[in-house]
């Protein structure tokens, strides 16, 4: 069973218990081939509770760690296309007090900006929930990013999870307009 947000809606990664485990954060597209081969690269901004921020991300090699902060791991990067299960970040729910919210986005690292091909899908899996599934279903022509879906900590008891499904040239204009105020610098994988 699962739930599909639609733009704008919010809903709560419900359980009668704290979240534990892990949250899993999966980002799935259609590759192409040829001259319309796109290479998505799955990230994340975070914050935490004591005010620490930063990203999770392929390009600078800053995968995070699962079991110290920031408790979110990116499980790697897949530059063939060829990897069946995509892109994976992995969040502690047990360290759920520690995070205070994540902003969950993906950016054509190669290859055309061709999102409507592209068709990518994120789902997010927790243990004892419905997944939700958030379809890339609006598209730009020429920005290479998108924010996906922000999740923000509920009373240190679940993640809220919205459907943003916005687009930006770069990841210095879309931290500008979510008021992350992060210094970028070119990076390389």
């Amino acid at each position: 069973m699962a739930v599909e947000l639609r733009k704008g809606q919010k809903v709560n990664l419900e359980k009668n218990t704290p979240l534990t485990g892990e949250i899993l954060i999966n980002l799935n597209w259609s590759k192409g081939s040829g001259s319309n081969a796109v290479d998505l690269d799955l990230g994340c901004l975070y914050e935490l509770t004591d005010g620490r921020k930063s990203c999770v991300q392929a390009l600078g090699n800053t995968f995070g760690d699962f079991n110290n902060p920031p408790y979110i791991v990116l499980d790697g990067d897949d530059r063939t296309g060829e990897s069946d299960t995509g892109e994976n970040l992995r969040v502690n729910s047990s360290k759920l007090p520690e995070i205070k919210k994540i902003l969950v986005y993906t950016f054509i690292y190669d290859g055309i900006a061709n999102w409507r091909d592209a068709d990518g899908v994120v789902t997010i899996k927790c243990p004892g929930t419905q997944d939700v599934i958030i379809r890339m279903d609006e598209f730009s022509t020429s920005q290479r990013m998108c924010a996906i879906a922000m999740l923000e900590n509920v009373r240190n008891h679940t993640f809220s999870v919205e459907k943003i499904v916005s687009f930006f040239n770069d990841h210095p204009s879309m931290d500008k307009f979510f008021g992350w105020g992060l210094h970028w610098k070119p990076g390389r994988k």
